[in-house]
C-alpha cells in the first residue's frame, strides 16, 4: 500500500471570481502548492533540487478533471500520490476534496531536467525518499 501526501488550502478572495467560486487555474496553482509541500515533507525543496542536483522538476503534462467548483472560504484538501515512475520522471495522482465531495481529479506528468532542458535520472536520494509513495506501479 502507497502512502500519500495531504496539503491543506483555504480558498481566498483573490481565488474567486465575482460571484465567489473559484477560477479554475487557481486549482493548478493549489496542485503544485502541494507537490512543494510533499517536497519539503521529504527533506527537500525546489531550490535544493537545483543547487544540489542541478535539476529542475518541470511539468511536462497535466491532465485535469473539474468535478465540483470551490467556493471562497472553503477550506479543500489535497491528497498527492505517485502513481508510476521511470528513470527521469513521475506520474503524479492529485485529487482535491471539500468535505467528503471530490472537486478536482488530476494526472500531472513531472520530469527531472538539468539546466539545459534536458531530461536527467532522478537523483537516487530523492527517488528512495519518494518510494513509499510510489504506488505499485513502477516502469523501466
Amino acid at each position: 500500500m502507497h502512502e500519500n501526501f495531504f496539503h491543506i488550502i483555504k480558498v481566498y478572495y483573490e481565488d474567486t471570481d465575482s460571484g465567489g467560486v473559484v477560477y479554475y487555474a487557481n486549482y493548478l496553482k493549489y496542485l503544485e502548492r502541494a507537490r512543494t509541500e510533499a517536497l519539503f515533507s521529504i527533506g527537500y525543496s525546489n531550490k535544493k533540487i537545483k543547487d544540489q542536483f542541478n535539476s529542475l522538476i518541470i511539468v511536462k503534462s497535466c491532465n485535469i478533471e473539474y468535478k465540483k467548483p470551490a467556493h471562497l472560504e472553503d477550506e479543500l484538501k489535497i491528497r498527492s500520490f505517485v502513481k508510476s515512475i521511470t528513470k527521469t520522471s513521475f506520474f503524479m495522482n492529485q485529487i482535491i476534496t471539500k468535505g467528503d465531495d471530490t472537486i478536482v481529479e488530476a494526472q500531472v506528468h513531472l520530469v527531472f531536467v538539468n539546466r539545459e532542458s534536458k531530461p536527467v535520472k532522478i537523483p537516487d536520494e530523492i527517488y528512495s525518499k519518494f518510494k513509499p509513495y510510489f504506488c505499485d506501479t513502477i516502469k523501466t
